[in-house]
């Protein structure tokens, strides 16, 4: 099965939202929300990124970058991006479609000459794309292990990761 990872377009936005919500319904970290985070992201004109895996004329994956504030001892650290929600549908996983889709959003990230991200997730997945669980950063309330980040330039900030509101939920 063949799948292209492209930019969302506007047609895509509900399929997107069915993915996503397809792709949390038996486990969520944010009250299933997932869906409704990327549209007030997307309203708020904070969607960095928004990349649509297409497979066989369906929205099958999605992957959502937006930037992130850190507030370090004297000032706010630009240049930095959250990697996420990341979805697949069910039906689509285990075939390398997030693989793609988070291999793109960096690559698209470090052409746009981003500092770097971060991501909140599970170390085992997000490991092998360079990750690393540096507690320089961290976020509040989220336990250290699940805290990875990715610095695209030389220098790591020390400070607290702010996303977006729309994370608030």
């Amino acid at each position: 099965m063949r799948t292209c990872i492209r930019p969302e377009e506007t047609k895509d936005i509900q399929a997107i939202r069915d993915t996503i919500q397809a792709a949390f319904a038996a486990k969520s970290h944010l009250a299933h929300q997932e869906s409704r985070i990327v549209d007030k992201l997307r309203e708020s004109g904070d969607l960095t990124l928004s990349l649509a895996a297409d497979g066989e004329d369906a929205i099958v994956g999605h992957v959502a970058v937006s930037p992130v504030r850190i507030e370090g001892q004297d000032h706010h650290i630009q240049g930095w991006y959250g990697l996420g929600p990341m979805a697949v549908h069910p039906g689509w996983q285990r075939q390398g479609i997030g693989t793609a889709l988070v291999e793109q959003a960096l690559k698209t990230l470090r052409d746009q000459a981003a500092s770097g991200c971060v991501v909140l997730g599970r170390p085992e997945l997000y490991t092998r794309f360079g990750f690393s669980r540096d507690h320089s950063l961290r976020v509040e309330g989220v336990p250290k292990r699940f805290t990875m980040v990715l610095p695209m330039k030389e220098s790591m900030p020390i400070g607290i990761v702010k996303y977006h509101e729309a994370f608030n939920v």
